[in-house]
């Protein structure tokens, strides 16, 4: 009777979640060869191809598509017996940028939930700020943030990168000060310094014409045609549109987005580094 490795499937799970050997080694803690051989060594166990690879891509076979539902509840399987045996459940308290938290976060969660299905997240969406001070406190595990002239180290994932937008009615004259929908004082948010600085720099007069307590408020007064404001890209609502050529407005600086994480447990580590190299791969794609 053939038995089955948790690794080796484990890591059958990974590639074909991520769709990558390398970005699996990457999550996994492992290598690129490593994880191959154990995908050779299921693969000849179960007596059929599971992946097929060619240099630009990396898919599963039909037998690999039939076998991944049944895999997904082999592992959820093992991790419930071992949890028998566990002090306590597995924990992970994660905080993520509010400009960061992009449209694909379902799909990232979804992915971790089907790797670990027994891990019990709670999950912060703030600025950087308060998730720093909460993660220097010991209430959050891990924070993926903006690194804004931190000396802590990190380890870098990606960049985001800033456009002015406003509704395609928004007018501005120049010689006014321009309106401004910004995030309050209150929460401390780089974003809103940023923007501040390179109009500051550039002698263009402002006001701030609307103040909201989160990203959402700012991005109703700016699709209403109230205000400009300084949004990342990638979380733009649909229906605005970048206004910073056609108004004249300076550049915004990019800023490097960056994982903190506590000392974890070897499930947590897994689990954390399997959703950054997924949201790694995503801001590359959509970059």
């Amino acid at each position: 009777m053939t038995s089955l490795d948790v690794d080796a499937v484990r890591t059958f799970v990974m590639v074909a979640d991520l769709q990558s050997f390398t970005r699996a080694a990457a999550a996994l803690g492992s290598t690129q060869a490593t994880v191959s051989v154990k995908l050779r060594r299921l693969e000849e166990k179960l007596g059929a191809r599971l992946i097929e690879r060619t240099p630009r891509r990396v898919h599963l076979s039909a037998k690999g598509a039939a076998f991944l539902p049944a895999a997904r509840d082999f592992l959820a399987a093992h991790e419930r017996a071992m949890a028998e045996f566990s002090a306590a459940p597995c924990r992970l308290a994660l905080g993520f940028v509010d400009h960061v938290a992009g449209p694909e976060l379902s799909v990232l969660l979804a992915q971790l939930h089907a790797h670990d299905p027994s891990l019990a997240l709670s999950m912060k969406i703030d600025t950087s700020y308060l998730l720093e001070e909460a993660f220097d406190r010991g209430e959050l595990d891990a924070v993926i943030v903006h690194r804004e002239g931190d000396s802590r180290e990190g380890k870098a994932l990606s960049r985001t990168h800033y456009g002015w937008f406003a509704s395609p009615a928004f007018e501005w004259q120049r010689g006014t000060p321009l309106r401004l929908a910004l995030l309050s004082t209150v929460c401390s948010c780089p974003d809103r310094l940023r923007a501040i600085e390179v109009l500051d720099r550039e002698g263009i007069a402002w006001d701030e014409a609307f103040v909201g307590g989160g990203g959402t408020a700012v991005n109703i007064a700016v699709s209403a045609g109230f205000a400009v404001s300084a949004l990342a890209h990638r979380v733009v609502p649909p229906g605005l549109v970048e206004v910073g050529r056609k108004l004249g407005l300076p550049a915004i600086p990019p800023s490097e987005v960056v994982l903190h994480s506590h000392t974890l447990s070897p499930r947590a580590r897994g689990a954390l580094n399997m959703l950054s190299t997924a949201f790694r791969e995503y801001n590359l794609l959509a970059g």
